[in-house]
């Protein structure tokens, strides 16, 4: 049990990593790479994305969170 949410752990950290990557900072960063960050596309796309990879980023952080307590409990 104990190795299923260590392996889930090792998941969520490089999963939350790659997220926080992807963000749009001052500069175009990775997420630039990506087109995550482009906001003169058609429909606003580009603000969508990055809404939705905020949300997406949290959720993973909540998780990751979770799974700490979980495994500091057992």
């Amino acid at each position: 049990m104990v190795a299923a949410f260590s392996v889930t752990q090792v998941l969520l950290s490089v999963l939350l990593i790659v997220l926080v990557l992807l963000h749009s900072g001052k500069d175009a960063g990775l997420s630039g790479a990506f087109g995550v960050g482009a906001t003169g596309s058609s429909l606003g796309a580009g603000p969508l994305l990055e809404r939705n990879l905020t949300r997406y980023t949290i959720l993973t952080a909540a998780l990751f969170v979770v799974n700490v307590v979980v495994l500091l409990k057992i």
